[in-house]
């Protein structure tokens, strides 16, 4: 069976082809190259049995993927096969990239993603954005879009599209950040603030977190809750291996779900959102730490150490996240919990009390708490892959623009 054409970020090309010939082409475009990337090395005939083609068409499609640079051939099969060996195909090295940014409260990230998923190119500049200008820090993005663009270049990459995550509420438009509080950031369109040349898309860091899980995870289910955390808390869900947006494209906002309606004020405006209780300024506050630049560092190290006042404030930070996460589990029921970005190292401490309030709470129905690998890099690498799937989902748009 064919692999599926997975969620690709909101303007991508891919989404609805037409039902014509043209757009069957580009569909089976698509076929084969997602079955190449989740599958490959494969020679045509591989790819044929797989996606229910004859011989003679995906070769045709092959040769125009070739053609595109968007898949290679590595020569003849391994030995061991039945029959005559055909030329194994993989999906390029070289030729259309995905360009990932992240603009976080603290720091901010940009990186480049090949075909094959591996990170070509780097760069991050760490210092505080909150209260700052989204001019100065978004012409600090650009340049290190430049950087990361110029030395994927000299790898042989072109990129394919720019996609940005960012720590607020972000329009339908995938380019207007409508409130992001814990940069005082609102109704901002970053589309004539980021001088990059490339298609653009801006989403929140959570739902590319989620999709990064999605994408790169290890036997992630496709119905999951995913819970995140840097200096606020972020929230997405994923529905039968697709995000979901909801109404205004604001789904997930589990950060400001208040847990004790009566605690103390959130910059969103409310009341005791779960922000004040789990995120890393509120556990460090909790703790009696002071704020540093290696905040989840500090906590897990003192916490390790056995600190009792770091332990106490982290299970209170559990209890917090149990308690807003019991309405979302009751509500969707969902196969799993994932615990990601800055959550994922302090777990140990977190996961105890969350998943003792989970149960507490579902009427001891039970929802899996599962650990990300990927910890705070899933929104970057979310963002960039958001890129490489438009580019499996409609490979012909890529042999148009070349």
């Amino acid at each position: 069976m064919t692999a599926p054409l997975h969620e690709a970020h909101p303007s991508s090309p891919g989404r609805r082809l037409p039902d014509t010939q043209q757009g069957m082409r580009r569909r089976n475009l698509a076929r084969v190259m997602h079955t190449v990337s989740a599958e490959g090395p494969l020679s045509r005939a591989a790819v044929a049995s797989r996606i229910g083609l004859t011989r003679a068409a995906v070769s045709t499609l092959v040769d125009e993927l070739i053609r595109t640079g968007l898949l290679e051939e590595l020569g003849p099969e391994r030995p061991g096969r039945v029959g005559r060996p055909g030329s194994a195909l993989t999906v390029s090295g070289r030729g259309p990239a995905g360009i990932g940014a992240e603009i976080g409260v603290d720091h901010l990230a940009v990186c480049a993603v090949d075909l094959r998923g591996a990170v070509r190119a780097r760069a991050v500049r760490h210092g505080t954005n909150r209260g700052r200008p989204p001019q100065p820090v978004l012409g600090e993005l650009t340049a290190l879009v430049g950087q990361v663009v110029a030395e994927a270049e000299r790898e042989g990459l072109w990129p394919a599209g720019l996609a940005v995550a960012v720590p607020g509420l972000v329009a339908r438009d995938a380019r207007t950040v409508v409130r992001a509080p814990n940069l005082d950031w609102h109704d901002l369109d970053l589309g004539p603030l980021i001088p990059a040349r490339l298609p653009l898309t801006v989403d929140n860091e959570a739902n590319f977190g989620s999709l990064a899980e999605l994408w790169l995870g290890e036997a992630t289910p496709r119905d999951f809750l995913h819970v995140s955390a840097e200096i606020g808390i972020g929230g997405a869900v994923v529905v039968d291996g697709r995000l979901l947006r909801g109404t205004h494209g604001f789904a997930g906002e589990l950060g400001h779900v208040p847990v004790r309606p009566d605690g103390p004020e959130c910059a969103c405006g409310g009341r005791g959102c779960l922000e004040q209780y789990a995120g890393e300024e509120a556990v460090l506050r909790a703790a009696g730490l002071p704020p540093g630049q290696d905040r989840v560092g500090l906590l897990a190290e003192r916490a390790a150490q056995g600190d009792t006042e770091v332990r106490d404030a982290l299970g209170e930070a559990g209890t917090a996240l149990g308690i807003a996460l019991t309405g979302a589990v009751n509500l969707l029921d969902p196969q799993a919990v994932v615990v990601g970005g800055a959550l994922a190292a302090l777990a140990p401490w977190l996961l105890p009390s969350l998943e003792r309030e989970l149960a507490r709470r579902t009427a001891g129905r039970g929802c899996a708490v599962a650990v990300s690998r990927l910890g705070p890099e899933g929104p970057l690498l979310g963002a960039a892959h958001s890129v490489v799937r438009a580019v499996l989902d409609d490979p012909a748009a890529v042999a148009e623009r070349v």
